[in-house]
C-alpha cells in the first residue's frame, strides 16, 4: 500500500488531493466506508428543475443540524449563522435566490430529510464520502478539517490522540453518526467505551462535570465549543491515523440526486468564490483560515 507523506499544501494553502485521497480515503475503505459507487442521477430530466423554482419563489430551504461552527441558530439573535450558511447566503443570492429558510434536524436525519424533499440543500459542513455518494449529490469541498478533543481544563490525562484513548482508558464520547467514532475505533479504543452525544453543547457539559473525560470531533467544532467555557479547553488540532494512513475529512453541499442543474450552478460560483479569495473572507470570522482551504473535488472523494 502507498504510504503518503505528512500532511502537504496545495497552491492555494489548503490539504492536496494526494494527502486525502492516498491519507484519508483509503483507510476509510478499512472501516467499510468505501465500496459504494455513486448516486444515480440518470434519473434527472435535464438537469431538475429546483434552480428555477428556487428563483421564482426566493427562498431557499436549508437543512442543518446546530453544530458550530457550521450551522446554527445564533443564541442571541435567533438567526441563523455558521460557515455554511454564509456560504450559501452567498451563493445563493448570486444564483437570485435572495432568502432562505433554516429546517433543523438531527445530523443523521439531513439525508433522509434532504432525499424525502424537506429541504432543498444540506449546509451542515456536512463530509463528502463514498458512503453518503450512493445516496445524495454533493458540491465540491469548501473546507478540510483536522481533529480535536474537548477535555478537562489542564488536560490532567494527557489526550493528544485517538491512541492516547485505547492507551489511558478514557471515558469518552463523540456526535452521532460522526466519523470521528471510526477513527477511534481503529486505533483500538473499543466501541463499548463511545458514547454518543446529541451535539458539542451536551459534550462540554459532560467534559465539566466530570462524566466523560474527552468529548471528541472536527476541530472547528470542538475548538469553538470550548472557547471561553470555563473548565474545559481544546486539545490542539490534530490529523488522525488509522492503519499508517492520515484521515483527512472533507465537507460540502449536499444536493438531491435529480438536481444536477443546481448543484453544478452552485459549484461555478463556489470556484470562482475560491479563486478570488473571497470564500476564505466569509469563512474566516467562523474560525476557518487558509489551511482549511481545498482544491479537492467532489468527484475525486465519491470515487476514492
Amino acid at each position: 500500500m502507498v504510504r503518503p507523506s505528512r500532511k502537504t499544501t496545495s497552491v492555494n494553502g489548503g490539504i492536496s488531493r494526494r494527502a486525502l485521497l492516498l491519507g484519508g480515503a483509503v483507510a476509510l475503505g478499512s472501516l467499510g466506508l468505501a465500496g459504494c459507487s455513486r448516486v444515480d442521477t440518470s434519473a434527472a430530466e435535464d438537469g431538475g428543475d429546483l434552480l428555477d423554482r428556487l428563483r421564482s419563489q426566493g427562498v431557499v430551504r436549508l437543512g442543518i443540524a446546530s453544530e458550530v461552527p457550521y450551522s446554527y441558530i445564533d443564541k442571541d439573535s435567533g438567526k441563523l449563522t455558521g460557515q455554511a450558511p454564509a456560504i450559501a447566503e452567498e451563493i445563493f443570492g448570486r444564483l437570485g435566490v435572495d432568502s432562505f429558510q433554516p429546517v433543523l434536524t438531527e445530523f443523521g436525519s439531513l439525508i433522509p430529510g434532504l432525499r424525502v424533499g424537506q429541504f432543498d440543500v444540506v449546509a451542515a459542513g456536512m463530509w463528502i464520502t463514498p458512503e453518503r455518494c450512493a445516496q445524495v449529490i454533493f458540491s465540491d469541498p469548501d473546507y478540510v478539517a483536522k481533529d480535536a478533543f474537548i477535555v478537562a481544563e489542564g488536560n490532567p490525562l494527557g489526550l493528544e490522540s485517538y491512541t492516547d484513548i485505547a492507551e489511558t482508558g478514557a471515558t469518552v464520547a463523540t456526535g452521532p453518526g460522526w466519523f470521528q467514532r471510526d477513527y477511534a475505533i481503529g486505533n483500538g479504543v473499543a466501541p463499548g467505551r463511545i458514547g454518543t452525544l446529541p451535539d458539542q453543547l451536551a459534550g462540554v457539559t459532560a467534559v465539566r462535570q466530570g462524566r466523560i473525560d474527552a468529548f471528541f470531533g472536527t476541530a472547528p467544532t470542538m475548538v469553538s465549543a470550548a472557547r471561553n467555557t470555563a473548565g474545559v479547553e481544546a486539545t490542539e488540532p490534530f490529523t488522525p491515523v488509522v492503519d499508517g494512513e492520515e484521515q483527512i475529512g472533507a465537507g460540502g453541499f449536499a444536493f438531491s440526486p435529480t438536481e444536477t442543474r443546481l448543484r453544478d450552478a452552485f459549484n461555478a460560483e463556489l470556484h470562482e468564490m475560491k479563486e478570488s479569495g473571497q470564500l476564505l473572507e466569509i469563512v474566516s470570522p467562523f474560525g476557518f483560515t487558509e489551511e482549511d482551504m481545498t482544491d479537492l473535488t467532489a468527484e475525486e472523494l465519491c470515487n476514492a
